[in-house]
């Protein structure tokens, strides 16, 4: 009962605030959604502690959901190591986000409506990592995406929001249908969607074939391709992550839930959940590979030259996914896990750090027109500086151990697609570097670039939205060092048990702990060098970056424009689409169906009315000719029938 109560009470406290907001006021929504999500963190600690720490999984089996012939799912919630983590980490920072928006939303005339939008996004994802099932898991993905829709466009009264929340919503449908495919073809292979079938038939079915679009292709590759596509849509990866910065449009506890611990580490835990499928699939974990060190080193460039200060963070989550997808790809999945939960604090504590930037500044999230800052709010300022520590992977801070050993374990893998992974992985690290102090100098040093009415008004946060800053700086600094010995080191076999499946063979995290000094070295040497960089160009010598961007315009917009892929997808896409649509809808519908079907009928039944209408002429004579026109044309058919 217990466990199930820090699943559900989330969706206890939506439904609160949801259905009676209005009824029983602001504070006590947020009291009522607060109070839940704080009881399900504690929960969740003690699901840790016995489940993970103490090796106890279970599943408790809650009621038939479907019966369908052969067709028989069961609503159940396994709580094994990997979703013992997930939960925990998942409910503690949804919690922090919780009651930052508390201070954050004060102003906002809908409190009620978007604290039970958080707490029912935090269901749905708690839906989703607990769940014992394909469909039960995709339930939870899918309600996580419509919750993304609702709180990325909270505010619908901005045409933006509007649309960043439609772009969000199709794009992962885009992904979704990748998914629900791979889902299909699960069942098509094994007869079942419970985990515990899949997973003891997968070495059964290592060599199976299936048919799939005219051609006998291996089963396992294509499904694990397809589940993948669904990953890469939820979790931005490159080709499905446009959708991402857009997302920044919502309000900043929104940001924080969303790219922190939530949504877009959804496809991290399928791939890692999935595991007894895709190391039966070297093809498959190839392409994870690749694409994940693709996209942390495409998002990185991209943070380089970003202006807007939540924008930048985006990036660089949609980048720190690369990293944990690609060692998901090198059968590393527990260093996917764990940077997954490093990186949950750290970026959390960097996007609700933002959110108090933005929340002193009077909602201005230019960086270049802030600056001078640090005095004003110095509890802010050394958070983002912990937060920005860990993310550049620092020792001692969490980033430092996750990252690091994901790396290792690209080089550690042998392979060309980890050779790849782990030169992208390096590059990345010195441009997370960079792009990080780039944020705090132009956010807190230098000279003051905002007007003095604004900067009259910078003040420190208030304590809801501080304690929960707090909380997560601690996670930011002592996450990475508590957790490397079970998560990576010695103790993770005893700590994931059979949670997580590698096949004998595939040691490239076995191999991270023994990887050359170099290799070790080369992380933190880079990382310290983009600090360095960014210190002379933004604190020593400010006038050189709009000199490098005047000398190298073209590369500066590539990256300011995001690669174009925006503008891309428009022509391959958009307006395409646009135009069969026009076409369709003038053409085929217009003229061809409406023209031939109601609208040419109606318009010959005017015609016709008009003329007829025309023998109503009022004159008695007109009416007489057409009595006798009428009686001799009875006659003639009567004489003529009867002669």
């Amino acid at each position: 009962m217990l466990y199930s109560l820090a699943v559900f009470l989330p969706l206890i406290g939506a439904a609160v605030a949801g259905l009676f907001g209005r009824l029983i006021g602001d504070r006590a929504s947020q009291y009522v959604t607060c109070g839940a999500l704080i009881a399900s963190a504690a929960i969740s600690t003690l699901i840790l502690y016995e489940v993970a720490l103490g090796g106890e999984p279970r599943t408790i089996v809650l009621f038939s959901w479907i019966t369908s012939g052969t067709f028989d799912v069961v609503w159940s919630l396994r709580f094994d190591q990997l979703t013992a983590v997930m939960v925990f980490v998942v409910s503690l920072v949804s919690a922090c986000v919780h009651v930052y928006s508390i201070g954050y939303m004060h102003h906002d005339p809908s409190i009620p409506r978007f604290m039970a939008y958080l707490s029912l996004f935090t269901f749905f994802m708690l839906a989703l990592v607990t769940a014992d099932n394909l469909l039960q898991l995709f339930f939870g993905w899918e309600g996580v995406g419509l919750c993304s829709y609702f709180l990325i466009g909270f505010w619908y009264d901005r045409p933006a929001a509007n649309a960043a929340a439609i772009k969000a919503f199709i794009v992962n449908r885009i992904g979704d249908f990748g998914f629900a495919l791979g889902i299909m073809g699960v069942f098509l292979v094994f007869g079942s969607i419970e985990f515990s079938t899949i997973f003891s038939a997968a070495p059964e079915k290592a060599d199976a074939t299936i048919s799939f679009l005219g051609y006998e292709a291996h089963a396992l590759t294509v499904l694990c391709i397809l589940l993948f596509i669904g990953a890469m849509g939820k979790s931005a990866q490159l080709g499905l992550h446009t959708w991402l910065p857009d997302a920044m449009e919502g309000p900043t506890p929104v940001s924080a839930l969303i790219h922190a611990a939530t949504m877009v580490t959804a496809g991290v835990f399928l791939v890692a959940r999935m595991s007894p499928l895709f190391e039966y699939s070297p093809a498959a974990l190839t392409l994870v590979v690749v694409i994940g060190a693709a996209t942390a080193f495409f998002a990185a460039t991209i943070g380089l030259c970003q202006n807007d200060i939540k924008r930048v963070i985006a990036y660089s989550t949609c980048s720190q996914l690369g990293y944990m997808f690609f060692a998901c790809g090198v059968s590393a999945y527990s260093a996917g896990i764990f940077h997954l939960m490093t990186h949950a604090f750290f970026k959390a504590l960097l996007f609700l750090g933002a959110g108090s930037v933005i929340h002193a500044m009077s909602s201005e999230q230019d960086m270049r027109k802030m600056g001078g800052l640090y005095a004003l709010i110095p509890l802010t300022y050394g958070l983002m500086w912990v937060g920005s520590l860990a993310l550049a992977g620092i020792p001692i801070f969490a980033g430092f151990y996750s990252k690091d050993v994901i790396i290792e374990s690209a080089f550690g893998a042998h392979t060309l697609a980890g050779d790849f992974a782990f030169w992208a992985g390096i590059a990345a690290a010195f441009m997370t570097a960079f792009y990080s102090w780039r944020l705090l100098i132009m956010t807190f040093h230098g000279v003051a670039r905002a007007d003095e009415r604004t900067m009259a008004h910078v003040h420190e946060s208030p304590k809801s939205m501080t304690v929960p800053l707090i909380v997560l700086a601690i996670g930011a600094v002592f996450s990475g060092m508590l957790g490397y010995h079970y998560f990576v080191g010695d103790g993770l076999k005893e700590f994931w048990g059979d949670s997580i499946f590698v096949l004998p063979g595939h040691d490239a995290l076995e191999n991270a702990h023994h990887s050359p000094l170099w290799v070790i070295a080369l992380p933190i040497v880079v990382a310290v060098a983009g600090i360095a960089l960014a210190y002379w160009l933004y604190m020593f010598r400010p006038s050189i970056p709009g000199e490098l961007a005047g000398r190298f315009g073209a590369v500066y917009r590539f990256l300011l424009n995001k690669w174009y892929f925006d503008e891309l997808y428009d022509w391959l896409f958009v307006r395409p689409a646009h135009r069969v649509g026009r076409g369709l809808w003038k053409e085929g519908d217009g003229t061809l169906i409406d023209g031939l079907g109601p609208d040419g009928l109606s318009a010959v039944a005017r015609v016709l009315a008009r003329r007829v209408s025309m023998l109503q002429s009022g004159y008695v004579y007109h009416y007489a000719f057409a009595m006798l026109i009428g009686v001799a044309a009875f006659v003639t058919w009567y004489l003529y029938a009867h002669g």
